[in-house]
């Protein structure tokens, strides 16, 4: 018998325009290959994603900045090319959101964990993420909120030069903008300017105390909360190289049994009653020791492929277990010490050999295609952006704010960066 139910179809959906966003490569290869029909919602232009074998079809996103009406829409149209109703996988917060926001009205076209609907939106928002650390007691960052301007200088001074600035809604923010998700501040002016841009970022600012990153100190947890509540396949890992170097992506991971981390993981969804596929990022502080969470992200993130165990189990492929009321495979075991690599953040590790295993982002033998296509399309890019700095005339010097996440929207980067906090 087969792993996965091949009767039920999946849909997977990204309104995110990143061409490069290689977990939605993925989650096509993880039920492609098990036997699944993929049909893919999301922007194909430029990507490497639509030269996939597994993919059955691809279906025009939603714009950026849908309502969730617009999306229940576009979804309940790709319904009708499916001959049953089909897992929804969500590989963006703002799709996620919308997911568990409008889940009655995609029933019965669309299979969705039971969760509450208000509380993936509850734990991708950065500020009221801080709120659910504190009622768990889980370690975060101090974090304030501030009400103005002034208050922004205030704040400022009160947790210490550099801070970490976050906008609470990160998938809100206006494409084109020249607006980050996250960035860090070096000085009292910086936070003042980037409070006055509140209204048009969309969702209030927050500034981060600031923990510095170092050798061992970024972690990563992934898992899939089953109807009981249970955590499922996934596991721990830990963030070995960044893209860009420091802050930023998973370039580099290892999967690292990490029995804190999980523990912290485990108490986290519990108290919430968290159901489905979750991505937290921890930073490790330097002084205490102890596990800070940074980011809860309710879809799956971009290197979840790192943690298929020996039956071939990841969180993609145990949400879709779950919802079709499949059993789980008995004695799977962790592939600890596997790695995951993105080849174009990360082109020499990729060509080392890899003793305890590895799966690269986007070249596969049984499916070669993505990967050269993605070469291909890399160049042009890193080509074009060495072109716009070279005709764009340099600005009047200033203090300058190292940004340690681009935007969502960039080609080269997505949602699943994180912040050097």
């Amino acid at each position: 018998m087969p792993l996965l139910d091949i009767r039920v179809p999946a849909v997977l959906l990204r309104i995110d325009r990143n061409p490069f966003h290689h977990g939605t490569l993925g989650a096509v290869r993880s039920l492609g290959r098990a036997g699944v029909e993929v049909h893919l919602v999301a922007d194909s232009a430029g990507s490497p994603v639509h030269r996939s074998r597994y993919v059955r079809r691809m279906h025009p996103p939603p714009p950026p900045g849908a309502s969730a009406e617009d999306i229940v829409a576009v979804l309940h149209r790709v319904a009708g090319h499916l001959p049953s109703p089909a897992v929804l996988v969500p590989l963006d917060d703002a799709s996620a959101i919308a997911a568990a926001r409008m889940r009655d009205a995609l029933a019965p076209s669309y299979l969705l964990p039971a969760m509450p609907g208000a509380l993936a939106e509850r734990v991708a928002d950065k500020a009221e993420l801080a709120a659910v650390c504190a009622s768990a007691d889980v370690p975060h960052p101090v974090t304030l909120i501030p009400d103005g301007p002034d208050r922004a200088v205030a704040d400022v001074h009160r947790l210490g030069l550099p801070v970490v600035a976050k906008w609470s809604r990160p998938w809100l923010l206006p494409a084109g903008a020249g607006l980050r998700s996250t960035q860090l501040v070096r000085s009292a002016r910086q936070a003042r300017e980037l409070y006055l841009r509140t209204e048009e970022a969309g969702s209030r600012l927050l500034l981060q105390e600031y923990l510095p990153p170092g050798p061992d100190r970024d972690w990563f947890f992934h898992g899939y909360a089953d109807r009981s509540g249970t955590l499922r396949a996934g596991g721990t890992g830990r963030k070995q190289l960044a893209w860009p170097r420091g802050a930023g992506l998973t370039a580099v991971g290892r999967w690292t049994p990490n029995p804190q981390v999980r523990a912290l993981a485990e108490r986290l969804t519990g108290e919430l009653g968290y159901r489905g596929v979750l991505d937290l990022d921890f930073r490790r502080c330097g002084t205490t020791g102890r596990y800070h969470l940074l980011d809860f992200n309710p879809r799956p993130g971009a290197q979840f492929r790192l943690f298929a165990d020996s039956a071939g189990l990841d969180v993609v492929r145990a949400l879709h277990l779950d919802l079709t009321r499949r059993p789980f495979p008995d004695g799977s075991a962790a592939a600890a010490g596997r790695a995951f690599v993105v080849e174009n953040y990360a082109p020499l590790t990729a060509l080392r050999p890899a003793r305890d295993g590895r799966e690269l982002a986007w070249y596969a033998r049984d499916d070669r295609g993505p990967g050269w296509a993605m070469w291909a399309l890399w160049g042009r890019h890193v080509s074009g952006r060495l072109r716009e700095r070279l005709v764009t005339p340099k600005a009047a010097p200033a203090a300058p704010a190292p940004l340690l996440i681009p935007r969502a929207a960039s080609p080269s980067l997505t949602d699943n960066e994180k912040a050097s906090s």
